[in-house]
């Protein structure tokens, strides 16, 4: 199989490549070449033996396997290359193997891979809480927990809360998706996949609505579900926290109305509750500023992070308040692997990637550009099956119904959208309560011409996915 797509020829004679490029072409042409001469290395080869080793539970999107990657490409053992939008579920906001991050992590590497930080502390950790510190919205002090996982900073954002108001309560949304650990379960709003047949989860956990454009909840609808809530299970004097992702993740990349989130300060303040915002998938640029948050104004009293914040490597944290933070007793956070030195030297140096590229307004204006391609492509490609486009920068998904008079969710079609788009060499995810939306989480150091040509690419399935139905 080959997923090589023509570039358009220059016009002007070409100008001698870059080392990077040439180091880079001599790494895919080896890697063919492996793959040529590596017996049984291939998809199917991998996929036999993954399904003998690994458990089903844990899936895959695509089924190829990794070789090589540099920015927005990625190549597989059989040497196919693919244009990848989906950066590893936003993780890789600063592409595939930044050379910034690369270097900052093999010098870390010839110090000291690991102590852990509560036997013999490094600088490194202290650096990065630094600097996430000073990045963070709002002017009181601030602190930061490191740990590995999204998951593991969810759960101690809520210890945080707990220890710090003496309340055992939590609000989360629907749709909402926090982790997949028990407690992380409990507040994430989606059964399937995550939470099938694994309950029961931990008691205190209340869900309030989302505001839904397809379910006619508006965000006073919201507000006063939230309200109603405290009239009928879930006593606001007894509720430590209220969690939200600025952006729904796996929920369908619906932003929250800046006015909810504001109604939520509101409603935090006046009842004692801290207010976290989730930024695991929406942080480090991907939606134009440090923290999809920030967009509406809101100071949150603790921030999640993780994927994006470390170019790659498993890094996570919590953010939040200097009083709140140090309400735990000295032992009661931390984590073996938390805040790994290596880890936090790519983080530090993906940090200073952000800032010195200019990723900020690069994903803003990567956003406009996917809102108005995608429009383009909707109306002339698929009319009536872009339901909708919406996102914060280049945070964007489009989501695809039947038809604009029922507006039925289409995860068909999505489906058959995804799979045309790998067999031309472009890597889509999906998303929503339905699984009939189409996530964007190309790297924001990608280049114009490289989203063009995924652009292209997703054009070409889309028209296949329509061809199917004729």
């Amino acid at each position: 199989m080959s997923n090589t797509v023509k570039k358009p020829r220059r016009k002007a004679a070409p100008k001698k490549k870059p080392a990077a490029a040439v180091e880079t072409q001599a790494v895919v042409e080896s890697i063919k070449s492996e793959a040529v001469a590596a017996a049984g290395l291939t998809n199917a080869q991998l996929m036999a033996r993954r399904d003998a080793a690994v458990p089903r539970g844990v899936a895959s999107a695509a089924p190829i396997y990794a070789k090589y990657a540099e920015n927005a490409e990625l190549w597989d053992v059989e040497g196919n290359r693919y244009v990848d939008f989906c950066g590893g579920i936003g993780v890789l906001n600063t592409g595939h193997r930044h050379p910034k991050v690369i270097e900052a992590a093999k010098a870390q590497e010839d110090h000291y891979t690991h102590t852990s930080f509560q036997v013999v502390p490094y600088g490194p950790y202290i650096e990065l809480a630094e600097k996430l510190n000073a990045l963070a919205p709002g002017d009181a002090p601030k602190k930061t927990l490191l740990v590995t996982t999204g998951a593991e900073a969810v759960e101690n954002a809520v210890k945080i809360a707990r220890a710090a108001t003496g309340r055992p309560g939590v609000i989360a949304f629907t749709g909402g998706y926090h982790g997949r650990t028990l407690l992380t379960l409990g507040m994430t709003g989606k059964i399937s996949p995550y939470k099938k047949n694994v309950g029961p989860f931990p008691a205190d956990v209340y869900r309030a609505p989302f505001p839904s454009l397809r379910d006619g909840i508006t965000v006073d609808d919201a507000i006063t579900g939230l309200k109603n809530l405290f009239l009928t299970d879930a006593q606001p004097d007894r509720i430590a926290a209220i969690i939200i992702e600025p952006v729904l993740g796996e929920g369908g990349y619906v932003p929250v109305p800046f006015e909810m989130m504001q109604e939520l300060r509101t409603i935090c303040d006046e009842h004692g509750i801290l207010l976290i915002s989730d930024e695991v998938q929406a942080g480090f640029g991907r939606t134009g500023t440090w923290f999809a948050v920030e967009h509406s104004g809101v100071v949150p009293d603790l921030i999640t992070v993780a994927k994006s914040m470390a170019g790659g490597y498993p890094l996570a944290g919590v953010i939040g308040r200097a009083d709140v933070m140090d309400a735990m007793d000295p032992g009661g956070l931390g984590g073996t692997y938390g805040g790994n030195p290596v880890a936090c030297a790519a983080a530090i140096a993906a940090i200073d990637a952000i800032e010195q590229e200019g990723l900020l307004a690069r994903s803003t204006a990567m956003g406009e550009t996917l809102k108005a391609r995608f429009a383009e492509i909707g109306a002339r490609s698929a009319p009536y099956r872009f339901w909708d486009i919406r996102g914060l920068g280049a945070m964007v998904a489009v989501e695809f119904v039947q038809d604009f008079a029922s507006a039925a969710p289409d995860a068909d079609f999505t489906k058959r959208v995804i799979a045309h788009a790998m067999k031309r060499g472009l890597l889509l995810l999906s998303c929503g309560m339905y699984g009939n939306a189409i996530r964007v989480m190309v790297p924001l150091t990608a280049s114009d011409a490289i989203v063009e040509e995924g652009l292209a690419i997703f054009e070409a399935a889309v028209a296949e996915a329509v061809a199917e139905e004729a």
